[in-house]
């Protein structure tokens, strides 16, 4: 019922907010996209893309570089972007994610710097750290059409992505991330389907870098540092991994709450960071399950305490063939 009811207020917001809250707004729907995005790969096959901002900016860039070199629509960079930065992603996941835990991570950590590199040193192509001025994608100044538009990418992104992980796909992603070893012994192909998950998110990560080009109308190499996956990744995890929802739901308090905290200590650049990092150890301490988590526990104790002895038999149940074998 929460869910919901978010979901039919949040599109009626901004025509009662200025256009600072609905910047605001704007940025939040983005950062809800990119945590679906980036849960969909840390929270389904275990595997922590540090390179998702990289992607992102991936995106954003080509489809900067085709408009303002060639005249293509933006429209049509979205699909382009997504493109580009699906297929890095493809030969990132086929170099990298036969590597496990920490090795894979820091893999996707080092193409993220070789792609801030070559943004830099590409001055003829990206201006570099000047920065690469990119058209607006609509002739306006007003940040409502954007608000629907980002808000329509983050539904798309949890509408394709539930889908997939609700399929016999999504059924080996949770295979996978749960036990390895037992998904390879059941017959399971590990890395064709490591690559497959990690190719889609980082198609998605394309497809928000595009938007966020053209919103913002300016692109530098910064945008692909580590320090914007970190935001992405405190997000979908306090937000609570292996849910989609529980991310796009927590983002939008949360990016608000920084965002107020960067103008009111503009002196203390990085704070928000700090305010990142501890909410993120409080919810590995006392909540693991996220906000997600949170609500589905609150679910169980409003349908009373049958359905929760259910539940919990049910889990004992589950848990027993995999304690037996």
């Amino acid at each position: 019922m929460v869910i919901l009811a978010l979901a039919i207020v949040i599109p009626f917001i901004p025509p009662f907010t200025g256009e600072d809250w609905r910047r605001y707004l704007v940025g939040a729907a983005l950062m809800a996209a990119a945590a679906v995005a980036f849960d969909f790969t840390g929270g389904y096959i275990d595997v922590v893309n540090f390179g998702f901002a990289a992607f992102m900016g991936l995106g954003g860039y080509t489809s900067a570089i085709l408009m303002t070199r060639y005249g293509v629509s933006p429209w049509l960079g979205f699909p382009l972007g997504a493109l580009t930065a699906g297929l890095l992603g493809l030969l990132t996941g086929a170099l990298t994610l036969r590597l496990r835990g920490i090795y894979a991570a820091v893999m996707t950590w080092f193409v993220a710097l070789a792609l801030m590199g070559v943004a830099r040193n590409l001055t003829d192509l990206t201006r570099g750290s000047l920065g690469l001025a990119v058209p607006s994608l609509l002739n306006t100044t007003d940040n409502m059409p954007y608000y629907y538009i980002i808000l329509a990418i983050l539904v798309l992104t949890i509408v394709v992505l539930g889908l997939i992980i609700r399929s016999r796909v999504g059924l080996a992603f949770r295979a996978i991330g749960q036990n390895l070893q037992a998904s390879r012994a059941s017959g399971i192909n590990p890395t064709k389907f490591l690559v497959a998950n990690f190719t889609i998110s980082c198609a998605f990560a394309g497809i928000l870098g595009v938007f966020y080009a053209h919103y913002y109308g300016i692109l530098t190499p910064a945008v692909m540092n580590t320090p914007h996956t970190i935001e992405i990744l405190a997000i979908a995890y306090i937000g609570g991994r292996g849910s989609l929802w529980g991310p796009a739901i927590i983002a939008f308090p949360m990016s608000i709450a920084v965002e107020l905290t960067k103008v009111q200590f503009a002196g203390l650049p990085g704070l928000y960071l700090v305010f990142y990092g501890l909410l993120l150890v409080l919810v590995m301490l006392f909540r693991p399950d996220g906000f997600a988590g949170l609500v589905r526990g609150l679910g169980h104790r409003l349908d009373g305490p049958q359905s929760t002895a259910l539940a919990g038999a049910g889990s004992g149940s589950a848990a027993a063939p995999g304690a037996k074998s």
